[in-house]
């Protein structure tokens, strides 16, 4: 296979086995704490607790109001299927008609077309109130990754499969809005203003739907995150085990103007003992000495901390204290230290916040997704029937 796989062989089939959960959202983890590896400066993966995305309820509000292409409480708006922009000149046969995903909570597998999927992604993933370019830019990295890791997944003999996933492409969680979101949670989610917040998400997955990001003819493993650290956004071998083309710094300087781009989490001494000796860490009774950044990336993550006799990278110590993204500065306090930390989420690819705010300059949804990621082919999808 092309693209990622050839490029970063055994790195870049780490990264394609990553479910999307884990690669994608971004704020409190989804899951447990699980045992951290210690004294390593990079992740083979993403932790598997390190979401990269929030969900509607808690994403900023966008970052200038009032631009929306739905009149506000307009229920009866048409959806009308829009031409794609002229710049999308390339087709994909996609191979992949359906998506098959295991509920996280029900132990079922669903499986969705394209445009049910993608849909249903956007409104678990970004605010209705977002500008409609926003949140295409949105879907079509949501799908583009669905299908990158569908096809990673069907790529893999039988023997190689994890039987956890019940044959599924990948895993969510619909029912508590984490990897997409079914019309009956939305509607419960969204009441009285369902029908116009599920009218715009229609109208933006008719478009995101038919469209891939490509990178030597194959779906990439689109990331995003929701606000990044402020200057630029990170590159992947920051975060994972090699690099990906596409997934390298691109100016998100605006992201400090969204609302909960700073954020500061005050940590006792005594908790964070236990936290770190929880690790193996062997700590000095002198706590002014347990915590010291030791390199950040130029983006301002940090890429290695360390904690007592332990190296960790930043993104281990975001997961085991809560916090919001991995860039962040240390102020040691008289009873423990106060981080102050900037952005929401892992930093790579497209920044949500970063995405409405461009659509609300102008910016059509391609010219968005080509920003975030660099090098990139759009393609219309071609398949078997148009979205229902």
């Amino acid at each position: 296979m092309k693209g990622d796989f050839a490029l970063l062989s055994l790195a870049a089939v780490s990264m394609a086995a990553i479910p999307a959960a884990v690669l994608l959202y971004s704020g409190q983890p989804l899951l447990d704490l699980p045992s951290l590896p210690v004294s390593i400066l990079q992740t083979d993966a993403p932790p598997a607790s390190i979401p990269d995305t929030e969900s509607p309820s808690s994403v900023p509000p966008p970052l200038i109001l009032g631009d929306s292409l739905l009149v506000q409480g307009d229920t009866t708006a048409p959806v009308v299927e829009e031409a794609l922009p002229e710049t999308i000149k390339e087709s994909w046969p996609a191979p992949i008609q359906t998506l098959k995903i295991l509920d996280q909570s029900t132990g079922e597998v669903a499986e969705l077309s394209l445009f049910e999927y993608t849909r249903s992604a956007i409104a678990a993933e970004m605010p209705a109130d977002y500008h409609l370019e926003a949140l295409k830019a949105q879907g079509t990295a949501a799908l583009t990754y669905a299908l990158h890791q569908a096809a990673a997944q069907r790529a893999l003999p039988e023997e190689l499969r994890d039987p956890a996933l019940k044959g599924a492409d990948f895993s969510a969680d619909p029912g508590n809005r984490k990897g997409y979101m079914t019309e009956a949670t939305a509607r419960d989610f969204y009441g009285d203003r369902f029908d116009h917040s599920w009218n715009k998400i229609t109208q933006a997955a008719r478009a995101a739907s038919r469209c891939v990001i490509l990178w030597e003819g194959e779906p990439i493993a689109a990331a995003y995150h929701a606000i990044s650290a402020g200057d630029t956004t990170e590159r992947a071998e920051n975060i994972w085990n090699g690099p990906l083309p596409y997934l390298v710094e691109a100016d998100s300087s605006w992201d400090i103007l969204a609302p909960g781009y700073k954020s500061t989490l005050s940590v006792s001494d005594g908790e964070l003992k236990e936290l770190l000796t929880s690790l193996g860490a062997t700590l000095l009774p002198d706590a002014a000495t347990w915590l010291e950044i030791e390199d950040r990336s130029p983006a301002g993550y940090v890429t290695a901390i360390r904690a007592g006799d332990l190296t960790l990278h930043g993104n281990q110590l975001r997961n085991l204290l809560g916090l919001r993204s991995a860039a962040f500065e240390l102020e040691r306090t008289h009873t423990g230290y106060t981080f102050y930390v900037r952005g929401y989420g892992h930093g790579a690819g497209l920044s949500q916040t970063g995405a409405d705010y461009l659509a609300r300059q102008g910016k059509t949804f391609d010219e968005i997704l080509r920003h975030y990621y660099t090098g990139v082919t759009l393609a219309e999808i071609e398949t078997e029937s148009p979205p229902d």
